[in-house]
C-alpha cells in the first residue's frame, strides 16, 4: 500500500462547483446543499484497504451529521475501467453493504477531483455555511495495522467547532490513503 497524503489546500477557498451522479443516476450538485450550515465533501473508493479501514466510521459520521443539518456527500473519482471495483455498479452495492445515507458521487471525467484538489482516499474538505474551506485533513490518526481506534476525532472536532460557530481546529493533519486513480494524461500537475 503506497501512502499518499492529501494536499492540504489554502484554508478560505471557495468551495468548487459540481453536478454529478450519484448510485441512482440522480444528478446531485452544489446548489443542492445552500441552506446547510456546512458542507463535508469526501473523496473515497471501494478499494482502497484505508477507505475500507475507515468506512464505518464514514457511514456514521454521515448519519450523526447529517441529522445536525451538515449536507455530506461523497465522490469517486477513480478510473473505473482500470479499477472495476470503483465502477458505479459496485458503488451502488458499497451504499447498501455499509450503509451510507449520504449521496455517493461518481466523477467519471475526475474534473471535480482536479477542481477541490484531492489526492487520496480518503481526502476530506468541510466548508462553512459561506463554503469557504475550514478543514482539510484526516479523520483520525488510525491507518491500517497501526492499532490506533478509528474514531473520526479530527474531523468531528472540526465539524463540531463550524456548527458551534467557532473557528475550525488549526492543528490539521493531512489525510494520507492510496491515490487516486487517474486516467491516463489526467494526471494533475499538483
Amino acid at each position: 500500500m503506497a501512502l499518499t497524503p492529501s494536499r492540504m489546500r489554502a484554508l478560505g477557498l471557495e468551495a468548487p462547483d459540481f453536478r454529478l451522479p450519484d448510485t441512482n443516476g440522480r444528478l446531485v450538485s452544489l446548489s443542492d446543499f445552500k441552506e446547510a450550515p456546512a458542507l463535508l465533501v469526501m473523496f473515497i473508493c471501494n478499494h482502497c484497504p484505508y477507505v475500507k479501514h475507515v468506512r464505518d466510521e464514514l457511514a456514521r459520521l454521515g448519519r450523526d451529521y447529517q441529522a445536525k443539518g451538515v449536507a455530506v456527500v461523497a465522490i469517486n473519482a477513480n478510473d473505473a475501467e482500470r479499477y472495476p471495483d470503483d465502477s458505479p455498479a459496485r458503488m451502488r452495492e458499497e451504499v447498501r453493504e455499509v450503509g451510507y445515507t449520504f449521496p455517493y458521487l461518481y466523477d467519471e471525467t475526475q474534473e471535480v477531483a482536479q477542481a477541490f484538489g484531492a489526492a487520496c482516499t480518503p481526502d476530506f474538505f468541510l466548508f462553512d455555511r459561506n463554503r469557504r474551506l475550514v478543514y482539510r485533513g484526516q479523520l483520525d490518526d488510525s491507518r491500517p495495522g497501526n492499532g490506533k481506534p478509528v474514531t473520526g476525532r479530527d474531523l468531528r472536532a472540526a465539524l463540531d467547532a463550524v456548527l458551534a460557530g467557532r473557528p475550525a481546529p488549526e492543528d490539521q493533519k493531512p489525510s494520507a490513503g492510496c491515490n487516486i486513480k487517474w486516467k491516463p494524461g489526467n494526471e494533475p500537475a499538483y
